[in-house]
């Protein structure tokens, strides 16, 4: 066995919104559709799954009080700069918030930080 990641979970605020936010804004493909619930392909095998923030935290036997830095960011690797750049742009018109606008990276390759409607890091880099 290999371990894989095939689906992330997000618990949000309000899923209709992060729903509209990942698929109108950002491209997703919208698979299960629930009250309460989404899971939306991404493309590449991989899927996002919307689900409410107190629901996910009951789920895993978690306090569900918690704000601030969540301990990881998700990451999109493009080809181009151009393309770093139309994800940020594409994602701050959806409604996210640009925390750090895109540039050249100390590590040589080109990078920008959003967060999301409920305060996921998304970084969206290139090497190229």
């Amino acid at each position: 066995m290999s371990l894989q990641v095939s689906v992330v979970m997000l618990g949000v605020q309000d899923v209709d919104r992060a729903k509209k936010f990942y698929v109108e804004g950002m491209g997703g493909e919208l698979e299960q559709d629930h009250p309460g619930f989404a899971r939306l392909s991404l493309g590449d095998g991989s899927a996002l799954a919307l689900y409410h923030w107190a629901a996910v935290a009951n789920d895993a036997g978690v306090p569900a009080d918690g704000s601030g830095f969540r301990g990881f960011s998700l990451h999109c690797i493009t080809d181009t700069r151009e393309e770093v750049d139309a994800v940020i742009q594409a994602a701050e018109a959806s409604g996210a918030t640009v925390l750090k606008p895109a540039e050249a990276a100390a590590w040589g390759g080109y990078s920008g930080t959003f967060s999301d409607p409920d305060g996921y890091l998304w970084k969206v880099a290139t090497d190229a």
